[in-house]
């Protein structure tokens, strides 16, 4: 893979801000946080609900080298965002009588997880079941040799039963893709359908997302309108557009706009997609001590704001592409997207607090 793009100063590659939805968008604020972001990210996207009204805003260019205008909520790799999804496709088959939260994984995927007998389904959707991260050992920071390359759900476990548990399940809270995976699975072995078709019939049709979808298995294309996404591989940028996601499957793999996102998290809140008592121990959290005062559900963060109260959501990281949103209690939804994982032009602690400030200055302002 030859490199598309070589790193430079990051303001001399970007040429402007896109137009918005609106050309005199109420959001002011969140309208120069996004035109902020672009000195550390090709492009921002964000949709924005409350009392009835959807507000869309993009900054920066589609594409880098250009001024190519940012469609307004695109298409982008959703990333983790891909977990609630499937916590909640687990939570409705609890809610059916087919799954058990606290029953042993081992019940349902017999012989297949190490310990198995010991971490429930539970644990899973929370990360609390210690079990190994399989994609701190796939060589992803070396994205442009394995963009390609096709991922079998059992590749991706067999990566991480190669290594230890981190710690007894329960103890302790750590995320792990490797429980996403399996859970994945469960859905697959407990309907015995595809867990793309589950998560399509049982939540992106119920929540009426007219723009998130499942890619099909060798798809590395993004339908639709959206900007190019941009990644580190080595010493260079790259562009990675086209990226086959089967190496995040049931973790990962999902599709959506900002847009999409927000209507997916009121609808969740709105106890739409699941019963109130599974909805309830949805949001039984525990401390994820990613950023103060952050806490983990099931598939789901709790999100503190600097105006008081929480969001409820959760956000992706994939290459070239971060997420992040959800919604609140009283009506309020957010969606943003930017078009490289932090880091990828500059400092990646700066960049990641100012895509996290962007998002409460979207629910605050």
């Amino acid at each position: 893979m030859r490199t598309l793009v070589t790193m430079v100063t990051v303001a001399g590659l970007l040429c402007g801000t896109a137009a918005a939805a609106d050309a005199k968008p109420r959001n002011h604020a969140l309208q120069e946080q996004l035109d902020a972001l672009v000195g550390q990210f090709p492009a921002a996207l964000a949709s924005v609900s409350r009392g009835g009204r959807t507000e869309s805003l993009v900054a920066g260019s589609a594409r880098l080298g250009g001024r190519v205008p940012v469609p307004v909520d695109g298409r982008v790799r959703a990333g983790s965002n891909t977990k609630t999804f499937i916590a909640v496709v687990v939570l409705q088959l609890v809610a059916e009588g087919k799954v058990a939260l606290d029953a042993p994984i081992e019940r349902y995927l017999p012989g297949l997880v190490p310990g198995g007998a010991a971490i429930t389904v539970r644990q899973l959707l929370q990360h609390t079941s210690g079990l190994p991260n399989y994609t701190e050992y796939l060589g992803l920071e070396d994205i442009a040799k394995l963009r390609h390359r096709y991922f079998q759900p059992h590749e991706l476990l067999a990566v991480a039963f190669a290594h230890p548990a981190k710690f007894a399940p329960g103890t302790k809270w750590e995320y792990s893709n490797t429980n996403y995976v399996l859970a994945g699975l469960l859905i697959e072995r407990v309907t015995g359908r595809p867990v793309a078709e589950q998560v399509t019939a049982r939540v992106i049709r119920k929540a009426g997302l007219h723009d998130t979808y499942w890619p099909q298995v060798g798809d590395e294309t993004i339908r639709g309108p959206h900007p190019h996404g941009y990644a580190r591989s080595g010493g260079d940028v790259v562009d990675v557009t086209e990226l086959d996601p089967s190496w995040g499957w049931a973790a990962g793999q999902l599709i959506s706009t900002p847009g999409d996102l927000a209507q997916f998290s009121r609808a969740l809140l709105d106890g739409r997609l699941l019963p109130a008592p599974q909805l309830a121990e949805m949001r039984k959290t525990v401390d994820a001590p990613l950023l103060p005062g952050w806490r983990y559900g099931l598939g789901v963060f709790s999100v503190p704001l600097s105006c008081g109260g929480v969001y409820w959501g959760h956000g992706g990281d994939i290459h070239g592409f971060e997420t992040r949103g959800g919604a609140t209690d009283d009506g309020r939804s957010v969606g943003l997207a930017v078009t490289a994982l932090p880091g990828t032009f500059g400092d990646a602690d700066q960049a990641a607090q100012a895509v996290v400030s962007a998002v409460d200055t979207a629910f605050c302002r």
